[in-house]
């Protein structure tokens, strides 16, 4: 069980893992997000490709909890939830740090603007805009959708003093 209090009014970025055992702050990004393509990022990652936001370092700070790592090369480390097994951070070990934007609780606020690793980038990146979304939605299985929000262990998208919450 995690609690703590927590005093976040300086910070106007919050996140952290799907379990809620680790948390993160920062103040402002350090440069543009990018998506990265690389065949380390995927594997990382569990995915086609990963997107990072670098913060500065002095600006962030873990608000519950702390990643475990692996270094994935000599120069990187990859911050990690030792409970859930999210991927949280890249760190190269200068002044800032890589994070994650879908581990943020508001995403929508950080847009890539630049991809990296291209060179290893799944041939049918370009066409994902093209699918079909929302085929299969919760409003077909009203039932399965309420047994999934009853039963979710997810953590929400915002801090909490204290997770999970007492039973």
């Amino acid at each position: 069980m995690h609690r703590g209090r927590i005093e976040l009014s300086e910070y106007r970025f919050t996140g952290g893992c799907q379990c809620g055992a680790v948390r993160y702050a920062f103040t402002e990004p350090l440069a543009d997000a990018h998506v990265c393509h690389c065949r380390m990022c995927q594997k990382a990652v569990g995915a086609p490709f990963a997107i990072f936001v670098p913060v500065w370092k002095p600006s962030f700070s873990f608000t519950r909890g702390k990643p475990a790592e692996f270094h994935s090369s000599e120069m990187v480390r990859r911050g990690f939830c030792s409970a859930c097994g999210t991927p949280l951070t890249f760190d190269e070990g200068d002044d800032g740090i890589g994070v994650l934007v879908g581990t943020l609780d508001e995403r929508e606020r950080i847009q890539p603007t630049i991809q990296c690793g291209v060179e290893s980038r799944v041939s049918w990146f370009d066409k994902l805009s093209t699918l079909p979304g929302d085929i299969v939605t919760y409003a077909d299985d009203p039932e399965k959708r309420d047994r999934i929000i009853a039963t979710s262990r997810q953590h929400p998208d915002h801090d909490t003093a204290v997770w999970p919450p007492a039973d």
